[in-house]
């Protein structure tokens, strides 16, 4: 990593997601390209408690006291977006495919703590279906990390072969269902409003017609929502790690079910049984 470049206020959305769209058609993604080593840094960063309670209400959030488990990786979002829509950035942002998260929660996150945000890449891997880059997000309060998370983007392109292990082992887990908590019918506006509560308005997510110039059906809803809903029925404890992976889109509006178990695995599940996402929490705590 080349070094840290310090932030004073975090980065407009808009103007970073119109560059990263004006890149994309010229971005060549590979596993071995260069990518940006800078690591992003925010300190003194406070949280919005009326955009917090906005994200709690449309994820399902009771609104305690602390921070929800997922609700760093809003606050880290827009560092994310300027490092990937950055020259330097061999993926293409238009078309990226968020493919899982990993958290590590280590303590209770107060809503009106102050905290220092950081964010870089940590890498790049060959995927099955194209290249795969690793977004790394860490807060710290007191100088002491206290929540990280790992995110991986896919850009699809041709590959040479295929990973089958990796697709047999995919293919075991969407065949072992676990058992349905409840029935979720999810309203077609879902994606605006948890667009509006994050600040991720990609248009995949908002209407069928931004939708369909993707090559879409309908909308669909944000991986990092249906991730959080489903922590929300869960629940965690202050210290806690998140393990979740996205399958399939879910498309809005529509009905799936919220299945668990007693050992911290979740999933969402629709029609005819089809694996949405997966995911398990595990305490840290002990």
């Amino acid at each position: 990593m080349t070094g840290a470049v310090t932030l004073t206020r975090p980065p407009a959305l808009g103007p970073v997601l119109a560059r990263g769209a004006l890149r994309s058609p010229f971005k060549r993604p590979a596993p071995d390209a260069g990518f940006p080593r800078t690591r992003l840094v925010l300190p003194g960063l406070r949280v919005d408690l009326a955009e917090l309670a906005a994200y709690e209400r449309v994820c399902g959030f009771p609104g305690e006291t602390d921070l929800p488990v997922t609700y760093p990786h809003v606050l880290g979002f827009p560092l994310a977006m300027r490092l990937m829509s950055g020259r330097d950035f061999p993926l293409p942002l238009l078309g990226l495919v968020h493919t899982s998260i990993e958290i590590v929660r280590r303590t209770g996150l107060p809503a009106t703590g102050e905290y220092e945000l950081s964010v870089h890449i940590g890498g790049l891997a060959p995927h099955r279906r194209g290249t795969e880059a690793t977004v790394v997000t860490e807060l710290r309060a007191d100088g002491e990390p206290v929540w990280e998370s790992r995110s991986t983007y896919l850009a699809r392109h041709r590959v040479e072969g295929s990973q089958s292990v990796q697709a047999a082992r995919a293919s075991a887990s969407e065949n072992a269902q676990l058992p349905v908590v409840a029935e979720w019918r999810l309203a077609g506006d879902v994606g605006r409003r948890y667009g509006a509560a994050s600040g991720d308005r990609n248009p995949i997510h908002l209407y069928p017609l931004t939708a369909r110039l993707f090559g879409f059906p309908r909308a669909v809803a944000h991986g990092m929502w249906t991730v959080a809903r489903c922590l929300a029925a869960h629940g965690t404890g202050a210290s806690a790690g998140v393990r979740a992976e996205f399958r399939a889109p879910v498309f809005l509006p529509g009905t799936v079910t919220y299945g668990a178990d007693e050992g911290g695995r979740f999933e969402i599940r629709g029609a005819g049984g089809r694996l949405h996402l997966s995911g398990e929490v595990r305490s840290l705590e002990g």
